[in-house]
């Protein structure tokens, strides 16, 4: 369980951190339109960097939203569970629909983010930003701290599912038994 709070812990604090670059994307947003609209000034360098900050919240705070279970989700028998079911269907969700989807994307995106790094790839327009590989090393990251945030939600919910079965009341037949019925 210890593991499970201190991958919660960093994950909440990602999240922190990263919404602060929201109010930072808006900041720049603005500053681009003024310069642009008011002072007829524009820097590719300054537009590409609202991209790649809206690019930054988007896949880095995936594991924070799914940590606190913020994702779109169909939840018309979920919503109705208890917590040791709901802690069962996390657990069963993590091994068999999250797992596969991520480890998967660090498969496909392995090699196209490998070749941009190879060529250090920066951005196609003159004067944007250098260094464009680092934007798309941020896919196979994605792809791990949703992993690890998995793990997370199947310990929380292998726990949460043992103890209720430890929990459970006795069966009829061992009632019987126990009662030499």
């Amino acid at each position: 369980m210890r593991l499970s709070k201190r991958i919660e812990n960093a994950n909440r604090r990602l999240g922190e951190a990263l919404s602060w670059l929201t109010s930072l994307m808006v900041l720049v947003t603005f500053a681009v339109v003024v310069l642009r609209y008011v002072f007829d000034i524009g820097w590719i360098w300054m537009q590409e960097s609202v991209t790649w900050m809206h690019a930054l919240v988007f896949m880095l705070a995936a594991s924070y939203t799914l940590g606190h279970d913020e994702h779109v989700r169909v939840d018309i028998f979920y919503r109705g569970m208890d917590e040791q079911k709901k802690a069962l269907v996390n657990l069963l969700g993590a091994l068999f629909l999250l797992a596969p989807t991520w480890l998967f994307l660090i498969i496909v995106s392995w090699d196209y983010v490998a070749a941009s790094w190879a060529v250090q790839e920066s951005s196609r327009e003159a004067g944007g930003l250098p260094g464009l590989f680092l934007l798309k090393s941020i896919i196979p990251l994605t792809a791990v701290l949703m992993l690890v945030q998995g793990v997370s939600q199947a310990l929380s919910g292998f726990l949460a599912a043992k103890e209720r079965h430890q929990h459970a009341p006795p069966a009829d037949d061992q009632i019987r038994r126990g009662s030499g019925l």
